[in-house]
């Protein structure tokens, strides 16, 4: 059985970044250190998580870094043990407290390499809390050398909770790499009249992001303002919150859900929004769907919550409501002020441009790989 002394002796282990292979007569060339990534979902699934993952090891292998991506949705725990074993990495990063935590640290422990863990939203802003869930996320978060987030909003609610991980704590910010190649046909799926204000909510339908909050105020506003359009945009991820959606859509001419949007297709689908909504409960520090927005130069009308509040600025780089009142006076803003809403997307796009380009993104990652292994080639 492991100790909780050798769990800190595997935290803080410094095992050699590089490996030789012999070349020719005696040569030795360095190997790269290789980094075995667990996600609880991968492409194509829709996710956040295959999103946020996809985009990282991208940008990670761009970078030279060796690794290899294992989605723990497709196969079997004990196949999936055995091939990350045969790969021998050096480093292992769990996305994911909750869904990938548990495997991640057997792992690591038994092949004495540190681990990282990002924690999500959901893990830090529900699991922890949750009587059923706790035990294993925490446990997850102490056994890895290091803990990264998203914003350091999210850090704050970890070292509350777990005041002992606050020096492992890193924030890493999101970036965006959004597809803008491959064309989302709107007037097949949905023909919508001309002079319409098409409001966009792109989320997977689920709880925590609240789908059917904007029904209500934008019902209200439809009877003084009929261009109003709302378009869902997502795959079903709770079967329960879906049904009761498509029962509140059902009698809605001017709201609609079309389903999962394809990645590649979602830069298309997104610029032809007038307005980007988020009724989240929570988010993970940001949500990739509010920066890809804020990317692409939309307005933004977002939940006011520490997520959201991570990239909004009410009233610089978009607009906050706490209630469905204050959510119905910014969407009428938005309709009536074709101006605000271009000011709105300016800003927010100078601020990803600016605050959150990739190159930030990858090399937060590479600085906390670099701290427990030493140097990644």
């Amino acid at each position: 059985m492991w100790t909780l002394e050798r769990v800190r002796e595997i935290q803080g282990c410094h095992p050699p970044a590089c490996f030789t292979r012999r070349v020719g007569a005696g040569m030795l060339r360095p190997m790269p250190a290789r980094v075995a990534i667990l996600t609880p979902f991968g492409p194509p699934s829709l996710r956040g998580n295959a999103v946020t993952v996809s985009r990282v090891a991208q940008a990670l292998r761009g970078s030279g870094v060796e690794l290899s991506v294992w989605d723990l949705s497709t196969g079997e725990e004990a196949s999936i043990a055995a091939e990350i074993e045969a790969y021998a990495p050096a480093l292992i990063h769990a996305f994911h407290a909750y869904r990938t935590g548990p495997l991640a640290v057997r792992l690591a422990l038994r092949s004495d390499v540190p681990l990282v863990v990002t924690c999500t939203g959901t893990d830090a802003n529900h699991d922890l809390d949750d009587p059923d869930r706790a035990d294993v996320v925490r446990r997850a978060l102490e056994g890895a050398g290091r803990v990264t987030v998203f914003h350091s909003s999210i850090a704050d609610r970890i070292a509350s909770a777990l005041p002992g991980l606050r020096e492992r704590l890193a924030v890493v910010p999101q970036s965006v790499d959004l597809p803008l190649s491959e064309a989302f046909d709107l007037a097949a799926r949905w023909p919508l009249p001309s002079g319409r204000v098409l409001f966009v909510l792109p989320a997977g339908i689920r709880g925590v992001k609240n789908p059917e909050f904007p029904l209500a105020p934008l019902g209200r506003l439809v009877r003084a303002l009929p261009e109003i359009r709302l378009l869902y945009a997502g795959p079903v991820l709770n079967s329960g919150v879906a049904d009761g959606l498509q029962r509140a859509l059902a009698a809605i001419p001017w709201a609609r859900h079309i389903g999962a949007v394809p990645h590649a297709q979602m830069g298309s689908l997104l610029s032809q929004a007038d307005v980007v909504v988020n009724c989240s409960i929570s988010e993970g520090g940001m949500a990739n769907s509010v920066l890809e927005a804020l990317w692409l130069g939309r307005a933004v009308l977002a939940s006011d919550i520490a997520g959201n509040r991570s990239v909004i600025e009410h009233g610089q780089t978009g607009l906050l409501f706490r209630d469905e009142a204050e959510l119905e006076r910014g969407a009428a803003a938005l309709v009536r002020d074709p101006e605000l809403r271009g000011r709105l997307g300016r800003a927010g796009r100078e601020l990803v441009v600016r605050e959150y380009p990739p190159h930030r993104e990858v090399e937060g990652y590479r600085e906390v790989y670099r701290g427990l292994i030493g140097a990644l080639v």
